[in-house]
């Protein structure tokens, strides 16, 4: 009473367990060949796998984070063991029954994908009562007698009898429970199983298991002699395995790719995915593509230009305003020069100090000279301070801005706002 009572309890918080954790869970049925490995079935045998017999199996997990599992599962079939030479005629088969204990590793989630193909291990501890039976006799109960000649016979083997016995055949129908004369064994026992498998997703959260295991027993009764070591037997089965759980959420889930779809960061009225001109400024008329409106069509829209009527083909610069070829030339020589001189101080000592002083020298001769360059319109997210130069504290800004993601500007970009600091 208390062993029912003490499996009943176990069974109790094997169901617990199951049922808090069943995101979890996923069961598994099983079928394939069990070939005995033991005394009987060694001697004489044509075909390794004549005496290999169906068995079924039917498991419950619990997947423990990426790699371990547990795992209770029951088995059920048949295995047998035939002798068939001159020392040996030696038959049995026998219903087995069990159920194991067993812990998995599984490598299927290894990285962040599930494989589609992953391989798996198991071993365990179970349970397993047996029966061995014989098959002894013909349908009409007379016993097998083998010959040396190589055939069964209703009379035992003599010279006298040759004359007077008939030859039967075996009808493969196991009717004698076998006894051991000595002892009387007890007809179960514990076994040790130790497999590898693959696991072959299918989707709708089911895959295919193929399995092959090594189930060594704990008893040399199972053929029912005791001659060396102790029983065991191969098997190798293939099935399914359902998951209940819960679908695992992938990297996108909680994204409103509807929303996506249809934002408009601007609120110009035109949805960013067909925005060519991103960023355009609130009350600012677009078209259809996004843009604002560039009537002399000089490249500068003209909510930005200074100079609305240039001429068809002029150069403008940031602000749009028609640029003087000749002076242009002479101020780019001068800024080429400044702008090496600077670069090269910088590459040599590269310091927040050393931009300050470029910065003042720019200062100065715009001072002298009256005139200030323009800031291109790709650059005018770089003066905070909308004084119409960029600084090196605003260079400063702009990098921290780059690598915390809250400006436009990527690396190509950063190295044209640099030269043009040192233009300017």
């Amino acid at each position: 009473m208390n062993r029912i009572s003490t499996k009943v309890s176990f069974l109790a918080v094997c169901l617990v367990v199951i049922n808090t954790s069943f995101a979890q869970l996923s069961v598994t049925a099983q079928a394939g060949g069990l070939k005995f490995l033991g005394d009987v079935g060694k001697k004489g045998n044509a075909n390794f796998f004549s005496d290999m017999r169906l068995g079924y199996n039917f498991g419950v997990e619990y997947r423990i984070g990426k790699v371990l599992g547990v795992g209770i599962d029951g088995m059920y079939g048949k295995l047998a063991g035939t002798d068939n030479d001159k020392t040996s005629h030696l038959n049995f088969q026998s219903t087995v029954m069990g159920g194991a204990v067993n812990v998995f590793g599984f490598f299927d989630k290894l990285k962040d994908k599930e494989k589609e193909v992953a391989p798996y291990l198991h071993a365990g501890f179970g349970y397993l009562m047996f029966d061995p039976y014989g098959d002894l006799r013909d349908k009409n109960t007379t016993l097998y007698n083998y010959w040396t000649d190589g055939s069964i016979r209703n009379l035992l083997e003599s010279a006298a009898n040759e004359p007077l016995s008939t030859i039967i055949k075996r009808d493969y129908t196991y009717e004698t429970q076998l006894k051991d004369t000595v002892a009387n064994y007890a007809r179960n026992t514990f076994y040790i199983p130790v497999g590898a498998g693959a696991k072959f997703k299918m989707g709708f959260r089911t895959s295919l298991r193929v399995g092959v295991a090594y189930n060594i027993c704990l008893s040399d009764y199972i053929d029912n002699q005791k001659v060396g070591g102790n029983d065991s037997w191969a098997s190798a089965s293939v099935g399914i395995n359902v998951h209940f759980g819960k679908k695992p959420k992938d990297a996108y889930s909680n994204v409103d790719f509807k929303a996506v779809d249809n934002s408009d960061t601007d609120g110009d009225g035109v949805k960013d995915l067909d925005d060519k001109c991103l960023g355009t400024p609130k009350g600012v008329k677009v078209d259809g593509k996004g843009c604002p409106e560039d009537k002399d069509d000089d490249g500068v829209f003209d909510y930005m230009d200074k100079e609305l009527t240039s001429k068809k083909g002029a150069k403008v610069d940031g602000n749009g305003v028609t640029i003087n070829e000749e002076e242009l030339a002479k101020r780019q020589l001068a800024w080429d020069s400044l702008a090496v001189e600077r670069s090269e101080g910088f590459n040599a000592a590269p310091s927040l100090t050393y931009l300050k002083e470029v910065e003042t020298k720019a200062k100065e001769n715009q001072n002298k000279t009256g005139k200030t360059s323009s800031i291109p319109a790709e650059f005018v997210e770089a003066d905070y301070n909308k004084d119409g130069i960029i600084s090196a504290t605003e260079i400063t800004k702009t990098i921290d801005g780059f690598f915390e993601g809250e400006n436009s500007f990527n690396v190509e970009k950063i190295n044209k706002l640099i030269d043009f600091f040192f233009e300017q």
